[in-house]
């Protein structure tokens, strides 16, 4: 029962990997959305709605069904699971971050 922690972690490790894609789109959403277009600026944020919904929103889905999973099986409170499910997402993200050049 003390090693069900580290599955959990373990799992939303690998699961931050290819979640670097659906973060990156997000933060790109939340940073040009905010600066409002250019006067010459063709290409409307709109476009990228749809391609934030089809990364997202089954990267979200296929992250909620595992950590659903694990979490039942997990010795943590649920509020201790969720938060280190959600860190641990990020590690990767963090990581490029950090080391990029």
């Amino acid at each position: 029962m003390t090693r069900r922690w580290q599955a959990a972690l373990g799992a939303n490790v690998l699961l931050g990997i290819p979640g670097v894609v659906p973060i990156w789109i997000l933060w790109f959403l939340a940073a040009s959305w905010a600066s409002g277009p250019e006067p010459t600026d063709n290409d409307p944020m709109v476009l990228w709605l749809p391609i934030a919904a089809i990364v997202v929103v089954p990267y979200a889905m296929l992250w909620l069904s595992v950590n659903r999973s694990l979490a039942r099986r997990s010795s943590l409170t649920p509020r201790t699971y969720w938060w280190l499910s959600a860190l641990a997402t990020f590690l990767p993200t963090t990581a490029l971050i950090i080391y990029s050049p």
